[in-house]
């Protein structure tokens, strides 16, 4: 992966251009001193005058050795004179100034997340799961090695992201990990992925990693490494293109639910930790959730994560399950008042 960003070039040529500048003032200071027996005031006057050619009269009229070093002062100085000037416009002219300062902010922010999302790999899949977490009001911390990439991001206001190369401790520090509750990468390369998650669940052990894969062979290996769920773009989209000849209806239908944006409905899943103690002893049934609210539970994850499809209504919640309900935004609101309510 590239290392090298145009920001810290930019920065380099600033540098090298600040440098040139105050050797030849220093130069010029000490030359007019020692040679001409000027103040450091006068020395130092001369040495701008000269350097910048603005053509005013000597502090002093020189010696013959004076007009030589004069000469020479001009020559060595008015290449890094007009170097320092282009270095110091197209700092300002390419935004290099602006993204610093932008980046400075963004990375106060960043200090502050904690319980966030980190996404390595802002291509199509990354991007896409960096929409659905923000649709979710989740925080997310963008990682990308791509200068092009970032100069993107940073367009958007509302978006986090470092610059850096992801399989380095560095990088991933400075995106908080260890406040971070999950991670995402959606790196193109597998051994990449691999390298992440290592690199990840070594720095975070608790957190859920879920991670992106081309080739089949590298789900066992990713899952050794640490990662919770591996996900292949190219399985299941051809899967559901197959489903799409086989049970056209019932694809768009999980889709409208799923996926798309609707305010007609969607499935929430909700944790049941701070339930009302009303709400433990009951069934789904005595619950009477769909005569309250109008939302539906079509499913539960018990405490030892199994799962319950469409469960029955004499079945009882505990607080350490969680539901899925499906419903309108405004249904779903309103049965988390009903069930959080003291």
């Amino acid at each position: 992966m590239k290392t090298v960003r145009l920001g810290k070039e930019n920065f380099r040529s600033m540098y090298v251009a600040i440098g040139l500048l105050m050797l030849i003032v220093i130069t010029g200071t000490i030359g007019y001193i020692l040679i001409e027996n000027f103040t450091f005031t006068e020395a130092f006057f001369m040495t701008i005058i000269t350097i910048s050619t603005v053509g005013f009269r000597e502090v002093h009229p020189l010696s013959g050795f004076g007009q030589f070093f004069t000469a020479f002062l001009i020559v060595i100085s008015f290449g890094i004179f007009a170097y320092a000037v282009t270095t110091f416009t197209r700092y300002i002219v390419d935004g290099v100034l602006r993204n610093y300062l932008k980046d400075n902010k963004v990375k106060t922010k960043i200090e502050k997340l904690s319980n966030h999302v980190i996404v390595v790999g802002h291509g199509r899949n990354g991007e896409q799961a960096i929409k659905e977490l923000i649709k979710h009001k989740i925080p997310v911390v963008i990682i990308d090695n791509d200068e092009a990439i970032i100069e993107k991001i940073r367009e958007d206001a509302n978006l986090l992201y470092i610059q850096g190369d992801a399989t380095q401790d560095e990088t991933l520090l400075d995106a908080k990990i260890e406040k971070a509750q999950a991670l995402i990468t959606a790196l193109p390369k597998d051994a990449d992925n691999l390298f992440v998650v290592l690199t990840a669940k070594t720095m975070n052990p608790e957190m859920t990693i879920i991670s992106r894969a081309s080739n089949f062979n590298s789900d066992r290996k990713l899952r050794s490494a640490g990662a919770t769920n591996v996900i292949m773009p190219d399985k299941i989209g051809g899967q559901r293109m197959a489903k799409l000849v086989a049970q056209p209806d019932i694809v768009d239908f999980v889709e409208f639910i799923m996926l798309r944006e609707s305010d007609e409905a969607y499935i929430e899943e909700i944790s049941c930790e701070k339930m009302s103690a009303k709400f433990t002893e009951k069934s789904i049934g005595e619950w009477s959730i769909r005569t309250t609210t109008g939302a539906n539970i079509i499913g539960l994850k018990t405490s030892d994560n199994n799962y319950v499809v469409n469960p029955s209504a004499d079945v009882k919640i505990t607080n350490n399950d969680q539901i899925f309900v499906l419903g309108s935004p405004d249904q779903i609101d309103k049965l988390k008042k009903v069930l959080f309510e003291n």
